[in-house]
């Protein structure tokens, strides 16, 4: 597969991985390109992607997004330590999911384990990022950034 495509093939597969782990209501617009370096603001996680593509996943939102969602998923709120360890395994889901669904495309990757940032952090050391709005009914947006580590 040529680098578009294989992009393409993970933006696809990254939504329906989200659609797959999170039970909630959500809406897309179009990936843009997106230049260094990438802020975040509050709290993200990030999962290196390896294999047919060298990649980034980030996945950003404020941590009353990632609470919530929790709340969704498990009936209770999540604070402190166990929000930052829920945020680092929805995004081990999310990814791991992904794995599945490229896999079905011909595309073969494999993922790290997860970087769980918070506060404000700039994102520098990408050839290429998109950016991909994601929007939960009721709770609010996230990001889903994807950086392109190198040419194929």
């Amino acid at each position: 597969m040529t680098l578009s495509r294989n992009i393409q093939t993970i933006l696809n597969g990254t939504i329906q991985s989200i659609k797959a782990v999170i039970p909630l209501n959500l809406s897309y617009t179009p990936p843009t390109l997106l230049s260094q370096p990438y802020e975040v603001v509050e709290m993200a996680v990030l999962i290196g992607i390896v294999g047919d593509m060298k990649a980034r996943i980030i996945i950003d939102a404020s941590s009353h997004y990632f609470s919530s969602v929790g709340a969704s998923m498990f009936g209770m709120p999540l604070e402190g330590e166990m929000l930052e360890s829920f945020t680092g395994e929805l995004g081990n889901m999310i990814a791991g999911n992904l794995c599945t669904v490229v896999a079905q495309q011909g595309l073969e990757i494999d993922i790290t384990p997860p970087t769980v940032i918070v506060g404000q952090s700039k994102l520098y050391g990408f050839q290429q990022a998109f950016f991909l709005p994601v929007e939960v009914t009721d709770i609010g947006p996230m990001a889903i950034i994807l950086t392109i580590d190198e040419d194929e």
